[in-house]
């Protein structure tokens, strides 16, 4: 099996849930060499070079792929997808579904996205951004799905996996706290107020989140 991981802190409990699973060592090491940025997971699941990913939630559209109720969700401020004020307009190549985001909300100015907009945020604070997830929520009282479990191989497999992670929250053990705190130069106790912004599971409300979202992007041209 070969799974793609986002490298960001939001899906940092999923980490650790995978790491003391009953995965088998190989499985293990395979994710922790299939680990990307989401728009480049996005062509590797399409390429079928790997099996299941969380990718972003515009791309999880296609017929051929099984999407699960879990996934990365701003129930409302993310802290991490960002539009700059005041900046010139820029893409984040990183991510499909968040530029899509800027341009459905009409926000002009640069997309940043993961732990650069979080490094960002902590240094220059709620008056330099417009966090995405915030405009969004008071304009439609939705959460916002900003990436989705998708499979394209192996669906009863990730299904029971996702269930597994879905039912109680993850405690993060120090030691990987000090790690992705000395790699992302982020201090322990910003990762884990952080981490309070965002949830996994996809119920009611993030289905219709998702599906308006879909059909606002299908709306300004975007093929579905």
């Amino acid at each position: 099996m070969k799974f793609g991981k986002i490298d960001y802190l939001n899906l940092l409990p999923f980490h650790v849930f995978l790491k003391r699973s009953s995965l088998k060592s190989y499985t293990k090491k395979s994710i922790e060499h299939k680990k990307d940025v989401p728009a480049k997971l996005n062509k590797a699941l399409k390429k079928n070079q790997i099996d299941a990913a969380v990718i972003s939630s515009i791309e999880s559209r296609y017929k051929k792929y099984k999407i699960l109720n879990m996934g990365i969700v701003a129930k409302r401020d993310v802290k991490s997808v960002l539009v700059r004020k005041n900046s010139k307009n820029k893409k984040d190549p990183a991510s499909a579904s968040s530029n899509m985001l800027a341009k459905i909300l009409n926000i002009d100015g640069e997309v940043i996205i993961g732990d650069r907009a979080l490094k960002a945020y902590l240094t220059d604070g709620d008056e330099c951004f417009y966090d995405l997830a915030n405009i969004w929520y008071k304009k439609t009282g939705l959460p916002f799905v900003f990436g989705r479990l998708t499979c394209a191989k192996y669906t009863s497999f990730y299904k029971s996996l996702t269930k597994n992670f879905t039912k109680r929250p993850v405690k993060i053990p120090q030691y990987i706290l000090e790690q992705y705190s000395q790699t992302r130069k982020i201090e322990k106790e910003k990762i884990i107020w952080y981490l309070k912004y965002i949830s996994y599971k996809i119920e009611t409300k993030e289905q219709k989140s998702y599906r308006l979202f879909l059909r606002k992007a299908r709306e300004l041209g975007f093929k579905a």
